[in-house]
């Protein structure tokens, strides 16, 4: 028989993200649900208070929730799966536009134009995501940026079912909120808004479960690696048309918000190529690939600019909004959702239950402290503990 050298036993390093140093809470334990329900209970809290606002402060955030919502759809595509758009504001116009005509040339009740909207949308994606089967980087910009930048034209092109270049308006009559909310025409603002706010955390929840799932994590594998991922078994082309028309999907809904939330569309307007700059500064400011990101990035291409209006009135706001994102994008190239939790793991960090530095932290006693409501287990078993 021939000898085999022993090999040194050695623990195994844990997989996965490291703990940092500080607490650390178990996902799904009493103390993180608890956690959970505070931050539901504030959301809601902060809702009902700003519902009590002026009616021109409540479409400010209205007109932040439908950002956030075009954010979030461009999330999918280019933070979670690294496929660069520059043309999502065709997506949002198709969106727009959709509910604008159903209503005001077929009679439609708003409301239901929305799924329509988000159908199209989808199928718009599925088209518009095929290049990316073939090309990368720079090439599908550019491919995109074509998108965005002939839709105004092509709204042109069917002046007499989206109005042309003079636009399509929308009577305030046609966007009337039912009656069994009993609030009236005078008060549809606070209609959308509320409309807009549940359907933020309704795509919020969408994504959160979707980037969680397997369908996920084969969407960072695609965005980290496509070659490696394609070698696990990934189907990337099938991962990338599906994102894109899930993208394409989440920003029409946006657009069809945006549609009753304005009574009034033009090709020239909301939906030209700055829209889509606009909504990829909100993604690089909020923080690509978070769930939060795109919210505060809608709040920062909404009312910075009016803030630095205040501080630089005239020309020179324009100057000073600039000088701030660069300067933001250069104190925090990871956005500031991306900041703050790099900054909140310092202090708590969550980790699942079968999270191997729970195990590594039973056997090493001057490890991170022991999860809230956790006994420490055995360590997992390795090849090195097998007999031979």
């Amino acid at each position: 028989m021939t000898a085999v050298a022993d090999r040194p036993t050695t623990t195994p390093a844990p997989r996965g993200r490291p703990v940092a140093p500080g607490r650390v809470l178990v996902r799904g334990s009493l103390a993180h649900r608890g956690l959970q329900v505070a931050g539901v209970l504030l959301v809601v809290a902060l809702l009902v208070w700003a519902s009590t606002w002026p009616l021109f402060r409540m479409g400010q955030l209205t007109n932040v929730f439908v950002l956030a919502i075009a954010i979030a759809g461009l999330n999918l595509v280019t933070g979670y799966t690294g496929l660069l758009s520059i043309g999502h504001s065709a997506f949002f116009g198709l969106g727009a536009y959709t509910t604008g005509v159903l209503v005001v040339q077929y009679g439609f009740d708003a409301m239901l134009t929305v799924p329509v909207a988000i159908g199209f949308c989808f199928v718009a994606g599925l088209l518009v995501g095929l290049p990316s089967l073939r090309i990368h980087g720079l090439y599908l910009a550019l491919v995109t940026l074509a998108v965005g930048v002939a839709f105004p034209e092509i709204v042109r092109r069917f002046d007499d079912l989206t109005g042309g270049a003079a636009g399509l308006v929308i009577r305030a009559r046609l966007l009337t909120p039912p009656e069994w909310t009993g609030i009236s025409r005078a008060q549809r603002g606070v209609w959308l808004f509320w409309v807009s706010a549940i359907a933020l955390v309704v795509v919020l929840l969408v994504v959160r479960n979707l980037t969680r799932s397997r369908a996920g994590l084969a969407m960072r594998a695609v965005r980290d690696h496509e070659l490696a991922a394609a070698a696990q078994g990934v189907h990337v082309a099938r991962v990338k048309i599906l994102t894109f028309g899930l993208s394409a999907a989440i920003t029409g809904l946006a657009g069809a918000l945006f549609a009753m939330y304005v009574g009034a569309l033009a090709p020239d307007g909301s939906f030209t190529l700055l829209k889509s700059i606009e909504l990829v500064t909100g993604l690089v400011l909020g923080g690509a690939a978070t769930l939060l990101g795109p919210v505060v990035g809608a709040v920062a291409v909404v009312f910075l600019p009016y803030l630095t209006s205040l501080v630089a009135p005239g020309p020179v706001s324009g100057i000073a909004f600039g000088v701030l994102l660069i300067a933001l994008v250069f104190l925090m190239p990871e956005g500031v959702v991306g900041r703050a939790q790099i900054a909140l793991r310092r202090v708590v960090t969550v980790v699942d239950a079968d999270h191997p530095a729970l195990a590594s932290t039973a056997r090493d006693p001057g490890g991170p402290p022991e999860p809230d409501g956790q006994q420490p287990g055995p360590p997992p078993s390795t090849d090195e503990d097998q007999p031979r």
